[in-house]
């Protein structure tokens, strides 16, 4: 079994203020650097960083080997209390960010070590070349990224991480001087002392941390997700599997005529800025439709595709039960389980779609966004924000051209607006 150590850190200059995290992979045998990954968040808190930065480096561990062993090290005390379990996690904000940190692995894969932030500068330099680079305006992304190994391979990537290695160096002693210390600036929670208790952690951690829904005046608008679920096709009233590995079907009339009630209520409302959707024919076409009314482009992202159902695309619950009954069991007790032939886990669809909520999140920021998509990915949205374990997928009913809604707030909370709204089809 491979061991990997993920080393993570975050940053927020104001806290709340402009944020980043950065995360490196190490093979635990070598200390060979094996991944790294870096993002500009906006406006959050430190913790909230924090955690972004260790839900990285677990993702990319995991990417690298789903069935690897990783030691943690970070040098926030109050995320490796949190996860570790010593210290309980009192804000409502920040149980949601340790639950889906605790899901990237099976229980007991995953150890953690608190570390002096000196012992932490790999991570530390990644988080605030990415804050640089947001408070400039731009993208960047480290090399021998998650998003570079996505594209191919990593030899390449890993001699140019080496060859940047010395002009690094340079550029954070200028950075420290310019901004007055390193990433992870550590809220009163966070002590590199030890002798902190987890009661007066959490409290203090709460003060820094608004209460879902409702923030303090100088948090700014929330970026706010309106959820789509595409139109009706030939296989939605016959309550098929229909997911990203079947047929790709388009639209039947009665899902344009959905797709067009719903343009007609969005351009009444008038408070949507910019759509993005699933790749998928069924979304991207009603995401046109809508569009088009509203006078805007469609943004494409992979992130919000369906769950690839294998072997079940095409055939009903029934269908699948009689051919299948084994692995229907197992998929309907566990979100690790794939449908037969290969499929995609809910597990794997809940990190996709976490790792995609954080995209746009940043990307749209204060903003109204509609977000064309199809059930798994919309309930996903949905279950993380509420805090639900995955099972809960199961207990949501999700129509034909319904919307839904969420608000993200710039410390990392999340309200639920609305859910399966279908008034407009009435």
């Amino acid at each position: 079994m491979r061991e990997f150590v993920v080393e993570a850190d975050g940053g927020s200059r104001g806290n709340p203020g402009p944020a980043g995290y950065g995360a490196v992979v190490l093979d635990a045998a070598t200390g060979e650097s094996l991944v790294e990954a870096a993002e500009y968040l906006g406006v959050v808190t430190n913790n909230v960083a924090e955690y972004r930065g260790l839900l990285a480096g677990l993702r990319a561990a995991r990417k690298l080997d789903p069935d690897a062993r990783v030691h943690v090290r970070m040098d926030s005390k109050l995320v490796v209390e949190q996860m570790s379990g010593r210290w309980k996690i009192k804000h409502p904000d920040m149980k949601p960010l340790a639950a889906e940190a605790a899901r990237v692995f099976p229980p007991g894969r995953v150890t953690y070590e608190w570390i002096p932030r000196a012992d932490n500068k790999h991570a530390d330099r990644l988080a605030n070349e990415a804050m640089d680079a947001g408070a400039r305006g731009e993208r960047w992304s480290p090399a021998g990224s998650t998003a570079e190994l996505d594209a191919g391979g990593t030899a390449g990537r890993r001699a140019g991480a080496a060859r940047t290695a010395g002009a690094a160096v340079g550029d954070r002693v200028a950075r420290a001087a310019r901004t007055g210390g390193e990433a992870g600036a550590e809220t009163d929670a966070e002590t590199d002392t030890g002798t902190d208790t987890g009661a007066a952690a959490d409290v203090r951690a709460a003060k820094t941390v608004a209460s879902p829904g409702w923030g303090p005046p100088d948090m700014g608008a929330p970026a706010t997700f309106v959820l789509l679920r595409h139109g009706e096709t030939p296989l939605t009233p016959q309550k098929r599997f229909s997911g990203s590995g079947g047929s790709d079907p388009s639209l039947s009339s009665v899902g344009r005529e959905q797709a067009e009630r719903v343009a007609e209520s969005l351009a009444r409302r008038g408070t949507v800025q910019a759509v993005v959707a699933s790749p998928l024919a069924r979304t991207r076409e009603t995401a046109g439709i809508v569009a088009a009314r509203l006078g805007l482009e469609v943004t494409i992202e992979e992130g919000l595709r369906e769950t690839d159902f294998g072997a079940w695309e095409g055939l009903t619950f029934g269908e699948v039960r009689e051919r299948y009954p084994a692995d229907l069991d197992a998929w309907l007790s566990s979100p690790d389980a794939r449908p037969t032939g290969g499929g995609e886990s809910f597990a794997a669809t809940g990190e996709r779609v976490a790792a995609t909520r954080d995209k746009l999140v940043s990307a749209y920021a204060g903003r109204t966004v509609l977000l064309v998509s199809h059930v798994t990915p919309i309930k996903t949205f949905l279950r993380l924000a509420l805090g639900a374990p995955p099972e809960s997928l199961f207990r949501m009913e999700l129509s034909a051209a319904s919307l839904s809604a969420v608000a993200y707030y710039a410390d990392g909370g999340a309200s639920v607006r609305l859910f399966n709204e279908t008034s407009h089809l009435r």
